[in-house]
């Protein structure tokens, strides 16, 4: 593709909204993965059962996806800044709660009230820089802003697992209190004020079916780790979470103000990017669940290890998107999510033959590849979807995304686990059979990778048919017209 302009530096005042947005995104981010190491603690610690104890992890999980799609209209009705500040005081109070709790049903309802502040923060947070940003600027900043959003999932076992060997699982929790106060400080201080807009009335009807069905739907895949996937305890839910996402999803392309606005998938740009985030949220989230298991159960792997061996990943997320604002800007957002795309799927192979002796060195510089090519996927596949919205729909599209990486990774969690778990059941207690099991699994993230780089061609296309020469720049009404 034919490179574009060169856009304006970010300036001093927009790096201020953004480390503002990354303080309350690591937050709100780590929490997906940082209690992971520390089930088994917590089961022994508060005298309960395991399956009791994954609560605590499916808790924060719905709250999260329950809360968001009321985040766009609320932001409208009260202000994106005021609550961005409600918000992290709801975290990092919930947090606080959360390390002071001494029962596994406090602090299930603990991580209930954690959910329902960090579910807020991240949409609210991507509204803000995006706005704050414009469209010259958007694909530096979402380099900046993307970095805590894929590593804090990947560093969050190994940050977990050195509290919980050094200081203990209530420091878990703890170890939000600096950093939410910190980020409350700076929020009033420095993000830009904002005043409240006509939003209508809540669409309290579209809230009841798509809030509980996103948590029906969350809570059936994270039964899938427990039950099988015929079983009524997993079926129920996921069915009636389809049957209400079905509803709501009807219902708002029917309605005046709907409480997310469907009608936005009309256009292809932003489709062609939902669908990247949702497919590359599935192979990443899903490759994040199988390589700690692997670690852990094949190579006997103790938990801070484990987290240590993850990190080649994050590295190379990090670098991605680091430089991928650059690359944006001169190859367009298309080209470098198909590029990003193709190492996603050529870094997975290596994945197909892991065994029980495989080599560390090689298998670091795999999982250092795919980190890469899942950076320069994703972020220009959101810096697409946003350029090819006008400014007006940006705060319907954000919390759209964010729903969607996450059911993606959800989803790809739960498929994935259920893959691995029958093929180790049938190998036994075989050392070859566990490692084919893994590769069996791999081979399921590959071919969801393969079909998250077909949307990337399709972005890549659009951008292709509006830019008519080198120096020209594709703005978000062009593609908008184009899709």
């Amino acid at each position: 593709m034919k490179s574009l302009v060169r856009r304006p530096a970010l300036g001093a005042d927009v790096w201020r909204v953004a480390i503002v947005v990354i303080l309350g995104m690591i937050m709100a981010a780590l929490d997906t993965t940082i209690v992971n190491v520390a089930l088994i603690s917590l089961s022994r610690d508060l005298h309960t059962a395991l399956d009791n104890v994954q609560w605590v992890v499916t808790a924060y999980l719905l709250s999260l996806a329950a809360v968001i799609p009321f985040t766009a209209w609320a932001s409208k009705r009260f202000g994106a800044k005021r609550l961005f500040v409600i918000s992290t005081v709801i975290f990092t109070l919930g947090s606080a709660l959360c390390g002071l709790a001494s029962s596994v049903s406090m602090l299930v309802v603990f991580r209930v009230l954690q959910g329902l502040g960090g579910g807020m923060i991240m949409p609210l947070g991507m509204t803000i820089i995006v706005t704050k940003a414009g469209s010259e600027r958007l694909a530096r900043v979402m380099s900046a802003i993307s970095v805590p959003i894929i590593l804090a999932p990947v560093v969050g076992p190994t940050i977990g697992g050195l509290l919980l060997d050094h200081a203990g699982w209530h420091w878990i929790f703890y170890v939000n209190l600096p950093v939410g106060i910190a980020t409350l400080i700076a929020a009033v201080r420095l993000l830009p004020s904002d005043k409240p807009e006509p939003a209508g009335p809540l669409d309290w009807l579209g809230l009841a079916l798509v809030g509980p069905g996103l948590s029906a739907l969350t809570y059936g895949l994270a039964k899938v780790g427990q039950d099988s996937l015929g079983s009524v305890g997993v079926l129920v839910p996921l069915l009636a979470g389809l049957g209400l996402v079905a509803a709501f999803v009807v219902r708002a392309l029917h309605v005046e103000r709907p409480l997310l606005d469907m009608r936005l998938y009309r256009n292809r740009a932003f489709s062609a990017a939902s669908l990247t985030t949702f497919c590359l949220g599935a192979a990443m989230f899903g490759g994040l669940i199988l390589m700690p298991l692997y670690f852990q159960s094949l190579r006997g792997e103790d938990a801070v290890r484990t987290g240590l061996l993850l990190g080649p990943q994050g590295i190379g997320s990090a670098l991605a998107v680091w430089g991928a604002g650059y690359l944006v800007d001169r190859y367009g957002a298309g080209a470098v999510s198909v590029f990003g795309a193709v190492v996603s799927v050529a870094s997975t192979v290596p994945f197909l033959f892991l065994s029980a002796h495989t080599s560390y060195g090689p298998l670091s510089v795999a999982m250092l590849c795919r980190g890469l090519g899942v950076g320069l996927s994703s972020m220009p596949a959101m810096t697409a979807a946003y350029r090819a919205l006008t400014p007006s729909q940006i705060n319907d599209a954000t919390p759209q995304l964010n729903v969607i990486q996450r059911i993606g990774g959800s989803i790809g969690t739960a498929i994935l686990t259920v893959i691995l778990q029958g093929r180790l059941t049938h190998a036994g207690s075989s050392l070859t059979g566990q490692a084919h099991a893994f590769d069996t699994s791999f081979a399921w993230v590959l071919g969801v990778t393969v079909v998250a780089s077909l949307p990337t061609i399709l972005l890549w296309r659009i951008e292709r048919s509006i830019a008519s020469s080198d120096e020209v720049e594709v703005p978000a009404e062009a593609l908008v017209g184009a899709a």
